[in-house]
């Protein structure tokens, strides 16, 4: 198992959570990003620079992607493209996107799209809190404590 972030936009507290694990547990794990980003020294840890553009950090992740592969994201239609290709996903906010999950929330994106679409303001996500990334650091332990038997 491999673990693949979504890097562009996922925050430094996650980040940092996974360095930690995949030191800890020597679990492979690739940051992908269409910017330079700095990582820890670690034979572990690695990054792969895409071209800037629309969803191509997204699509490199999902073409490089194995089954049972874990991808850390904030993106709904990659979550959805990874479960489709029998890998997991988990949201910076300690969600653990499931075949049962992930259509309502493509739903409620295009929904939240078509409001935004149509002119109505309704804002963006919260701010990353301290509860929510302890809700991914003990998704991501829960996750990785099941893959591990």
């Amino acid at each position: 198992m491999q673990i693949w972030v979504d890097a562009d936009a996922c925050p430094k507290a996650i980040k940092d959570i996974l360095f930690r694990v995949a030191e800890r547990l020597g679990i492979t794990t690739t940051l992908v990003a269409n910017h330079t980003l700095q990582t820890p020294p670690s034979r572990h840890i690695h990054f792969l620079q895409v071209k800037s553009g629309f969803d191509v950090a997204d699509n490199e992740i999902v073409k490089r992607l194995s089954c049972r592969d874990l991808v850390i994201t904030g993106d709904i239609p990659l979550a959805y493209e990874v479960l489709c290709k029998g890998g997991h996903a988990i949201n910076p906010r300690g969600e653990l996107y499931t075949q049962d999950t992930i259509k309502e929330r493509l739903s409620m994106r295009d929904f939240m799209d078509t409001l935004r679409s149509s002119g109505v303001d309704i804002g963006g996500p919260a701010a990353l809190s301290s509860r929510d990334i302890q809700a991914f650091a003990n998704q991501l332990d829960k996750f990785l404590a099941i893959q591990r038997r």
